[in-house]
């Protein structure tokens, strides 16, 4: 099972700094590779308000999730680089093809391409967009796929959809891993599981699943790939989910308590450990590495963790580290 890290990406990422810089991010990257970790992950947004998660509103910015991958790119040479998820409405399938190849050249065949639907209404509309319904969204997303994997081969690609285009459309240089890098959806909804199961090389869900409530998600997944006539186990099952360990109950605690401290304030602050346990990677490092072969007994390959209490956040060093050892990497 592959291990992987999200990086701390935007200006409530790290405690106490804000504006995040680039030398925490690039050097996050090169510890957890260090550490053993097999990927590492950014998502795409534009800027991202909080308040969703408890947090006061305000719009904090972020490093772009392209550039910043490219970057981290040099700076590494093993871990994988993969996006959870790219905000599909925001470019031309056709010019982020291009992107994503050169990405792929310049990490010498190290990436891992997660694509999203879009969800974030503020920054479509700060950027000249909207926020389209559901189905739309879904559409211009399987598009999306299929248009991206085409652009891959090189070219010359064309594609007449509802939503994207390309007319001999070419793609050179080439990305390094063949037949293509493999392509990601990301989300947890019905129809979005049925989409991966058509069109997907992979399937990421996060941040917070039970073993049981995924593996019920997981089962319309397999039912969607038999009926797209494919093997099910031909698509990577990846889950990211908020994780903390402890050497024992009472360290376990102790983190906990700092980790409250250290979260943006709204976050956790009426929360008992108790109660954030379920459904996230958390507990004593041996009760750690059982969840972990739990969800590789269910069939997943990809674990990402996050290791704070918002999305690409990271409360405390320590704690990655331990986790490292807890998922003996």
């Amino acid at each position: 099972m592959d291990v992987g890290l999200a990086l701390p990406q935007y200006d409530f990422s790290i405690p106490g700094e804000s504006p995040l810089r680039w030398t925490t991010l690039v050097g996050w990257a090169e510890r957890a590779e260090a550490l053993g970790f097999g990927s590492v992950w950014l998502s795409d947004h534009l800027f991202l308000d909080i308040s969703r998660y408890g947090a006061p509103p305000g719009d904090h910015g972020c490093f772009d999730a392209l550039v910043a991958l490219a970057a981290i790119a040099r700076r590494t040479s093993s871990v994988r680089l993969g996006t959870l998820t790219l905000c599909v409405p925001l470019r031309r399938a056709t010019v982020l093809a291009k992107a994503l190849a050169t990405l792929d050249v310049v990490s010498a065949g190290r990436l891992t391409v997660g694509l999203g639907a879009g969800w974030y209404e503020p920054e479509l509309v700060a950027a000249g967009l909207s926020l389209e319904r559901p189905s739309v969204r879904l559409a211009r997303l399987a598009e999306a796929v299929q248009v991206v994997r085409g652009m891959f081969g090189g070219g010359p690609f064309s594609f007449d959809g509802d939503y994207e285009k390309a007319d001999d459309a070419r793609c050179l240089p080439r990305p390094v891993q063949r037949p293509s890098p493999p392509i990601w959806v990301g989300g947890k909804g019905e129809k979005l599981v049925e989409l991966a199961g058509r069109h997907a090389d992979g399937w990421n869900t996060a941040w917070v699943w039970t073993h049981d409530d995924w593996a019920s998600r997981a089962a319309l997944l397999d039912t969607a790939c038999e009926r797209a006539g494919r093997d099910p186990a031909s698509v990577t099952r990846s889950v990211g989910l908020y994780a903390l360990a402890g050497e024992d109950e009472a360290d376990l605690a102790r983190r906990y308590r700092r980790l409250q401290e250290l979260s943006p304030p709204g976050v956790l602050d009426d929360t008992e450990l108790a109660g954030w346990r379920k459904g996230r990677l958390v507990g004593t490092v041996d009760e750690v590495r059982a969840q972990v072969r739990r969800w590789e007994a269910l069939g997943v390959s990809s674990l990402v963790l996050n290791a704070g209490a918002v999305p690409f956040a990271l409360a405390a060093g320590d704690d990655v580290e331990l986790l490292a050892e807890a998922c003996r990497l």
